[in-house]
């Protein structure tokens, strides 16, 4: 798992094929230190970070769509995710505008893992919010409405941007 806003930071999850969405979600929480929320979401992705199907939290979030509808807590990592290489990304803050990038890197058959960890990590991941940085007696401020999508970086994710050899990477 990797964060486009912050570069040094990553993570290495161990979770089984059984496991469901929401497991994978109360991890990555855990592990970031972030609290619940009602938009985070996955996006099972194609080859090229484009979303190809949406897994919700709520379903009152997910009624409001037309496409199939997958909750976290009914759906498994395995009814999706097959093959090495799969992408997906998982949108983590409040404010509904910034997502995780992830990649199944690898796939162990005749094991089971029976909880979901976090193997490895690196740096420190971002604010699950963002916060204004100029003081508030500033004589311009920025709103949210004023950025456009390049300032999260809407050109997805290339491949040969994340080193993951180039982490320090601390052993669980």
């Amino acid at each position: 798992m990797a964060s486009e806003e912050v570069e040094d930071f990553a993570l290495e999850i161990l979770i089984d094929a059984n496991a469901t969405f929401l497991d994978l979600h109360r991890l990555i929480l855990q592990a970031c230190h972030y609290k619940e929320g009602d938009k985070h979401r996955f996006y099972i992705c194609d080859e090229d970070w484009r979303p190809e199907h949406r897994i919700f939290l709520q379903e009152e979030e997910a009624s409001h769509s037309d496409e199939d509808i997958y909750l976290m807590e009914d759906t498994m990592l395995g009814d999706f995710l097959e093959d090495e290489g799969q992408r997906l990304a998982y949108r983590f803050d409040p404010e509904d505008r910034r997502i995780f990038l992830l990649e199944l890197t690898e796939t162990s058959f005749g094991t089971r893992q029976e909880k979901p960890v976090v193997k490895r990590r690196a740096g420190v991941p971002p604010a699950q919010t963002l916060e204004a940085e100029e003081p508030e007696n500033a004589t311009t401020q920025t709103t949210t409405t004023e950025l456009d999508e390049s300032f999260y970086g809407d050109e997805g994710f290339e491949e040969e941007e994340f080193d993951s050899e180039g982490y320090d990477i601390i052993e669980n």
